[in-house]
């Protein structure tokens, strides 16, 4: 494993116990793994792209992501873009871009 990807799944296995509170380490580290591997698969700018038909399918997905999770629909589109299939994963970001918006009790007093 290259030093590079080694070190960022390294820093995403770290976001991800940060996020949950803990939990298994090895776990973390395959789905960081897993994630820092899709985002390497990705283009790089959306101009690297190519076209693809939007099915109602994927916007019926989207809106649902945005109302369950209550982010906008721009943000679940980017959350499906950059995660792909799998959708706890996408449903576990939505709910941390959620919980970052969103001011922690007494600290909005």
């Amino acid at each position: 494993m290259d030093d590079d990807r080694h070190e960022k799944i390294q820093q995403r296995a770290y976001q991800i116990w940060q996020r949950e509170g803990g939990g298994d380490p090895e776990d973390h580290w395959r789905r960081a793994e897993a994630e820092i591997d899709r985002e390497a698969a990705l283009p790089l700018t959306a101009g690297d792209a190519l076209p693809r038909e939007i099915a109602s399918a994927d916007v019926l997905t989207v809106e649902e992501l945005a109302v369950r999770t209550g982010i906008s629909g721009d943000e679940a589109q980017e959350l499906i873009d950059r995660l792909g299939t799998d959708r706890a994963a996408i449903e576990q970001a939505a709910r941390g871009l959620k919980r970052r918006r969103t001011p922690q009790e007494g600290q909005a007093k």
